[in-house]
């Protein structure tokens, strides 16, 4: 370069530490601004003629108080940054370049305030508006699978790090015999993208998917599925507790098969044989699973999905709060952040057809009479709450209005209406005893949740039930 630009900044030997996190808010919102990978701050370069004299600048032996640098500056910025301080020596001169990733989603502060590059100048963002609204404007033209996990890494490294024969195998294509031909299309599946000088970037979608090992991804090490069963229903006393560092896709079945074989099961004897039953219907638990993987919000840092099982439960948790109501979660196609990475899923058949996988959920889940599920939704996580086996009496009015609810909504969306003999099925209630379904549907009335149907029949035995957002 012969000059400056927007996203680089040449120094001599000035390394303020306030100074560099500065830069480092600026050049990375700039590089976002100008659609560049990284943005470069490089110590050694002459500050009039911009030639290469070398820095007396050194990082690796730089504190500030009794604190590396490096672990200074990560501390004081927000979202966190995968940047790398490169230290090197050029016609015999010693050069540092700090390489600094473009922001993705929101703007880089230093410190709780946000810089921006105008022209050779370091500026605050809040100072010119015109440029913060560019700046967000940018972050929405790229959605989070297509910005790089990792970049500049060669050939050999991309198929060191990414399990390739499993893009082949759950894509049902051969494996091409040569290395250009297996890069070629892991490109053409936007899992990795080519820079122009023979090397390439690995892409959030083909991290986050068919990783070899999430802890090497930088921004995506806290990703990984942990799985954790306690004994009991609540958290004092771990059993086990795992944690998959593989890619999704990767690792998907291994960790089904993990799960369920940490589920509690039954035996049951049919035509004289004994068959071990599980008390969660697997296609319920892998749905909610799959679910957790592609919904989350890889904006919030420092936490990933999770499966907890309890004695009377079992807890699927994920980053981020759903973009539709809880409410509506069986009847509405479902609205994701990842749109790119939930495609994927499917194409691996690794989730439902688009609409269907929570109407799968609940269905096997009235198959099996268990408890309704639970969608709960905190400031920033979304919980799916399968419960295990309890008999009708043991449950209480919440657990019995929610059941009816979801059983209204199930019935809509399969093309029938809700009765007192369908729900009464659905609980495993006796026909004689139908006055205690008609006090069900009478109570989840009340709480909003359904309604009667139009030209329905005024018989409670006879009448009809629709979802209250119909």
């Amino acid at each position: 370069m012969p000059t400056e630009a927007e996203w680089i900044e040449f120094k001599h030997n000035y390394a303020e530490p306030n100074e560099i996190g500065e830069y480092i808010s600026a050049l990375s919102n700039s590089a976002a601004m100008h659609n560049k990978k990284a943005g470069y701050l490089v110590w050694g370069i002459g500050d009039k003629k911009h030639d290469i004299v070398g820095t007396s600048f050194r990082p690796r032996s730089t504190k500030v108080g009794n604190e590396e640098i490096e672990n200074w500056l990560s501390h004081s910025l927000f979202p966190r940054l995968d940047f790398r301080f490169h230290e090197f020596h050029y016609d015999g001169k010693p050069i540092v370049l700090l390489e600094i990733p473009a922001a993705s989603h929101t703007p880089i502060s230093f410190k709780t305030e946000r810089f921006i590059r105008i022209g050779s100048c370091k500026t605050r963002l809040r100072e010119h508006p015109e440029k913060e609204r560019t700046l967000w404007a940018c972050f929405q033209r790229q959605p989070f699978e297509r910005l790089s996990a990792l970049h500049h890494l060669d050939p050999d490294e991309i198929l060191r790090m990414i399990d390739y024969p499993s893009v082949f195998e759950l894509l049902g294509q051969t494996l091409p015999p040569a290395r250009e031909g297996i890069l070629e299309r892991l490109a053409q599946e936007k899992l990795i993208k080519p820079t122009g000088t023979g090397r390439y970037d690995i892409t959030n979608l083909g991290a986050i998917l068919f990783a070899k090992n999430l802890e090497t991804c930088g921004g995506l090490s806290r990703k990984s599925m942990r799985v954790i069963q306690y004994r009991g229903s609540n958290r004092i006393r771990t059993v086990k507790e795992n944690s998959w560092s593989k890619g999704y896709a990767a690792s998907f079945e291994e960790l089904m098969r993990y799960v369920n074989g940490l589920l509690p099961s039954n035996e049951e004897i049919t035509h004289a044989l004994r068959q071990e039953v599980k008390m969660y219907p697997e296609i319920a638990v892998r749905e909610l699973v799959a679910n957790a993987l592609i919904h989350q919000d890889f904006e919030i840092s420092g936490t990933g999905p999770m499966v907890e099982i309890f004695d009377d439960r079992i807890e699927i948790t994920n980053p981020g709060t759903p973009l539709i109501n809880t409410l509506r979660f069986i009847d509405e196609p479902p609205r994701s952040r990842n749109e790119e990475l939930a495609a994927m899923m499917r194409r691996i058949n690794i989730c439902e057809e688009r609409g269907s996988g929570i109407d799968k959920v609940i269905d096997s889940v009235e198959g099996c009479q268990l408890p309704a599920p639970d969608f709960q939704v905190s400031s920033n996580h979304t919980k799916a709450i399968l419960y295990a086996a309890k008999k009708f009496n043991d449950m209480d009015s919440s657990d019995r209005q929610r059941a009816c609810y979801q059983h209204a909504c199930l019935c809509w969306v399969s093309n029938a209406l809700m009765t007192n003999t369908s729900l009464r099925k659905r609980f495993g209630i006796e026909k004689r005893n139908y006055a205690i379904a008609s006090r069900i549907i009478a109570e989840t009335i009340k709480m909003g949740l359904i309604k009667l149907a139009e030209s329905s029949s005024k018989s409670k035995r006879d009448a009809k039930y629709i979802p209250f957002w119909l």
